[in-house]
Formats: structure tokens, C-alpha cells, sequence
């Protein structure tokens, strides 16, 4: 099994403290996290693209390209690539210079994305937003794998045999499909043969079970190898302590500061109380061999081969972020790694022939990185 840190970049009040860091102290956050995911022995580092409140990651190959320069194993992911906002030629513009920076360790996770500011910022409707999410991907692939492409695409004026450039590290990119309970994402996945996360962060694991079993159902119907079907999934929160009732009584601050934060903003919680939110929903709080049982009866239901960590403190102090992040790495991946096998696929670049420059799994040279800072 393989584990990634993944951050959306919320900009808001502590959960615990109230207090709300500046902008460039949240970004400085952000690259500290990854630093330590890689540090830590994390196998990818995922951050997140919204375009309206609470969140600054509207420049996801930005915040990348940047990591990519102070890092050298970790891979990096999109999570998601809001395909249906962007123009595809400048979303393969962006990601396939990333690519190189990165020397092949990017994966996309694309997907339509979510909220209604955002999408009124960029003119898509509701009606029409799956058909550009699929247009925008299929564009996009052929334009990753095609050295000349002509298209009459609906969203974007027509390319009469457009060459994009720089042409990609990676032959080609990995491209995951991002979705919550809609079948959209899954339709398009399994019809290219394309791995599926799924987001698994917001109700019990009903719907998203149902829609990883329609995945395989319709990966099946397209010809591919039923061995070959890969699933991601995502855990709406963690901390690890040597006890439960530790690792409870550290995170309660914790669900009841991000409670209260969903409220104000409008929103019905579906877990009110941590006890049930502990029980049913995929957040992973406990002693470690709490954590590995839960993910085994995950893994029962998805197949998963890869999870999702919450790369951010998110109300936890750094130190015992930290802390927990650690216990991770030392107590329960190894049984997980040990238990769950790997996506059937490499996880380094896929490369069709090495240019000169950087090797694959190596990056451009790095900067001399800065040290974590505390809370």
C-alpha cells in the first residue's frame, strides 16, 4: 500500500487557537508539510486546486513546481486538477513543465470540482460542467501523448495541427479520477482504463463503496483486466496515540473547533459528535492497531491500494502532528505496506526514452530548505 499527504489549503482560523495565519505563513505551512511527508517516508505529496473561500490553492503547479525544487523522491499529485475550469492546452502547458522540474514524479488527479463560487467565476454552469470536465480530459490526454493534435472541441476554439510545448518528461502522465458519490468521474475513468480516488472524507462509507463497485463493474464492461483496477481513498481525519483515549482526548479540541467552523459557514455536519464521527465516518483516530483494523475493513469493501493522510496540523499543535505522523510511519504502515499490496503498476516516472539532464527519480538541484517551524 502507498500512502500520500494531501493538503486543500484552507485559509481559515486555527480549529483550536481561533487564530488565523497570514498568507504567506500558510504557505510556508504548506511547503514545511512536505518537506516532512517526504522526510517522514510518504510516498506522495498531493495538494489541492479551489478557486473561492476558505481556500488559497487556486495555483496547484506553482505550489508543485516549488516543492518539486526542495524535494527529490516524493511524488507529487494534484488533488484534484479542476479540468472543467481550465482550459486544457494551458493545464498541459502548466503540468508538463511541472513534469520536467519534477523530473517525472507528477500524477494528476483530475476531476470537475466542487462549489458554486468558484464555478460562477469561470462561467460554467451546472449543466455543463461533467461535458467539460470529459472534454477537457480528453484534450488534454491526446495533447500529452499526440506531437501534433487537431480537435473541434465544444469549450475552446478548434486546433488544426497545434503543437503544445514543452512536450512532456513522462510517457506518459499518470491521471487519477477524482469523485465523491457522482458516477460521472467513474464513467470516464474506467472508459480510458484510468485509476479512481475516491474522495471517501464526508458521509459513511455506503455511497462511496457503491460507487467503487459500479467503478469495477463498469472497468469490466470496457475490456480492461479486472487485476489492473486501481482505487485510491481519502480519510477525513487522523491522529494516531499510543491509547485511544489519548488519541481521542487530543483530537476532541480538535472536531469541535472544525464543527463549530462548519456551522458558521452554513453547512449540516453529518458526524455531531466525535464518538460517531470516530465510528463511522473514514477518519482514522486511535491507538495504531485501531488504525490498521479500520483501514483492513476499508480495504474489505474498496480494494484500495493507496490512502490519504491530511497533510496539515488542522488544530493539532506541530509537535504532536508530528508526533502522529511519525507513529505512522514507524507502527502502522509497515503493517499496511505489509498487508495491502501495491498498485499493479511503478510508481517512478514512466519514461519512453531518458533525455540528457536529470535521471528519472531525480530532480533539479535542490535549495536549501528552510526548518519546520513550530505553531
Amino acid at each position: 500500500m502507498k500512502f500520500l499527504a494531501i493538503t486543500l489549503i484552507v485559509h481559515a482560523p486555527d480549529p483550536v487557537t481561533g487564530i488565523q495565519k497570514s498568507t504567506n505563513e500558510r504557505f510556508r505551512e504548506v511547503i514545511d508539510n512536505a518537506l516532512l511527508a517526504e522526510e517522514l517516508g510518504f510516498d506522495g505529496f498531493g495538494v489541492g486546486e479551489r478557486h473561492e473561500r476558505p481556500f488559497i490553492s487556486s495555483s496547484p503547479p506553482v505550489v508543485l513546481s516549488h516543492i518539486a525544487a526542495l524535494t527529490s523522491r516524493i511524488r507529487l499529485f494534484t488533488a484534484v486538477t479542476t479540468l472543467s475550469l481550465l482550459d486544457p492546452v494551458r493545464a498541459y502547458e502548466d503540468y508538463a513543465t511541472l513534469d520536467h522540474l519534477s523530473a517525472g514524479r507528477l500524477d494528476l488527479i483530475i476531476g470537475k470540482g466542487n462549489g458554486t463560487a468558484q464555478r460562477e467565476l469561470f462561467h460554467v454552469t451546472p449543466e455543463d460542467q461533467w461535458d467539460r470536465n470529459a472534454e477537457s480530459y480528453e484534450l488534454f490526454r491526446r495533447i500529452w501523448r499526440q506531437d501534433k493534435v487537431s480537435a473541434s472541441p465544444r469549450f475552446r476554439p478548434g486546433l488544426t495541427d497545434a503543437e503544445v510545448w514543452p512536450r512532456p518528461f513522462q510517457q506518459p502522465v499518470r491521471v487519477w479520477h477524482g469523485s465523491a458519490t457522482s458516477r460521472e468521474s467513474v464513467d470516464l475513468a474506467a472508459r480510458y482504463g484510468d485509476p479512481l480516488f475516491s474522495a471517501n472524507v464526508t458521509h459513511p462509507i455506503e455511497p462511496y463503496a457503491e460507487l467503487v463497485r459500479y467503478y469495477r463493474e463498469r472497468w469490466e464492461h470496457h475490456g480492461h483486466d479486472p487485476a489492473r483496477a486501481v482505487v485510491g481513498a481519502g480519510t477525513a481525519g487522523y491522529y494516531a496515540a499510543r491509547t485511544s483515549q489519548e488519541a481521542v482526548a487530543a483530537y476532541r479540541p480538535v472536531f469541535e473547533g472544525q464543527l463549530a467552523f462548519q456551522k458558521s459557514q452554513g453547512l449540516e455536519p453529518v458526524f455531531t459528535t466525535l464518538e460517531d464521527f470516530v465510528e463511522r465516518s473514514s477518519a482514522l483516530i486511535g491507538s495504531p492497531q485501531q488504525i490498521i483494523d479500520k483501514v483492513h475493513r476499508y480495504h474489505e469493501r474498496f480494494g484500495h491500494s493507496v490512502l490519504h493522510l491530511h497533510a496539515d496540523a488542522s488544530g493539532l499543535t506541530r509537535a504532536g502532528h508530528r508526533a502522529s505522523l511519525e507513529l505512522f510511519q514507524s507502527e502502522i504502515a509497515p503493517v499496511l505496506r505489509r498487508d495491502i499490496p501495491d498498485p499493479p503498476f511503478p510508481w517512478a516516472p514512466v519514461t519512453a526514452a531518458p533525455e540528457a539532464g536529470p535521471g528519472p527519480g531525480t530532480a533539479f538541484p535542490r535549495a536549501s530548505a528552510p526548518a519546520p517551524t513550530d505553531r
